[in-house]
């Protein structure tokens, strides 16, 4: 690795997909008026929303894309090295020096994939349904209150609305997302790169939908548990973080069994 390059790696995992066209189908005004609230309130939590020439960038870890099909052709060319018109740079092994072409590397010119077919990829990725939650019963039930109550839902959301669609799948539906869709700082632990406008430490709310088949958690699937997962969020989250660590051994069981909801 380049000595230019050293200091300046961050490890993600893959997001899941389902429900993105979901994401996409809320209005922006949705999610600037949770920033403009939570600014009001002159709380801990700030958030605030990634809006560059006008479009509010709401996918990625690090909200640095305005669309799905923006974020589906950063996926190709990032992830699989597979180049279209709106993502048209190879990819070096090491994100940084840039890839000369070499025919007997990459004997395409040009997008390897077509405009139709990432566009076919997209609308795929659009109508892939988010996993219903489980039933809330027993101690989820009280901790979904408490989930509430310590102010987890201050970032992570329960419920959005999308806007008016001529898509049914897409119009007016409520969405269980468990996200506000804005950037928030999570302090010195968490920190890592910039990206686009985002500064290290701040990353935008992961959405929860399917949480319950997730075996990793975080950016960077540093927690192997949820519980150690909460321990590591800071900045804007510490409050929250510390009243889960202040509730008694039944109580923090009771949040994690709500969370096996999602």
């Amino acid at each position: 690795m380049p000595a230019a390059a050293q200091g300046h790696v961050a490890h993600r995992t893959t997001p899941a997909l389902f429900g993105f066209g979901l994401l996409e189908a809320i209005p922006a005004s949705t999610i600037i008026a949770l920033a403009d609230k939570n600014a009001a309130s002159g709380g801990p939590v700030k958030g605030r929303a990634n809006v560059v020439s006008g479009q509010l960038l709401r996918f990625g870890r690090k909200a640095t894309d305005a669309t799905l099909l923006g974020f589906n052709a950063g996926a190709f060319q990032n992830e699989m090295g597979v180049t279209t018109n709106l993502a048209l740079a190879e990819q070096s092994l090491d994100g940084v020096t840039p890839f000369p072409f070499d025919i007997t590397i990459d004997p395409v010119v040009g997008a390897e994939l077509s405009d139709d077919d990432l566009a076919l990829a997209t609308d795929f990725i659009r109508f892939l349904r988010p996993p219903p939650q489980a039933k809330v019963s027993g101690p989820a039930t009280d901790g979904r209150e408490l989930f509430s109550s310590i102010g987890c839902a201050s970032c992570h959301v329960s419920s959005l609305r999308t806007g008016p669609s001529a898509i049914g799948a897409l119009n007016n539906v409520k969405v269980d997302a468990f996200t506000d869709l804005l950037l928030h700082d999570m302090g010195a632990g968490l920190a890592d790169i910039c990206r686009g406008t985002a500064g290290p430490s701040e990353f935008r709310t992961e959405p929860l939908m399917g949480l319950r088949f997730r075996t990793h958690f975080l950016h960077d699937a540093r927690s192997a548990t949820l519980e150690d997962a909460i321990a590591q969020h800071g900045g804007e989250a510490a409050a929250s973080r510390d009243r889960f660590s202040g509730l008694s051994a039944n109580q923090r069981a009771a949040v994690i069994a709500y969370l096996n909801t999602l």
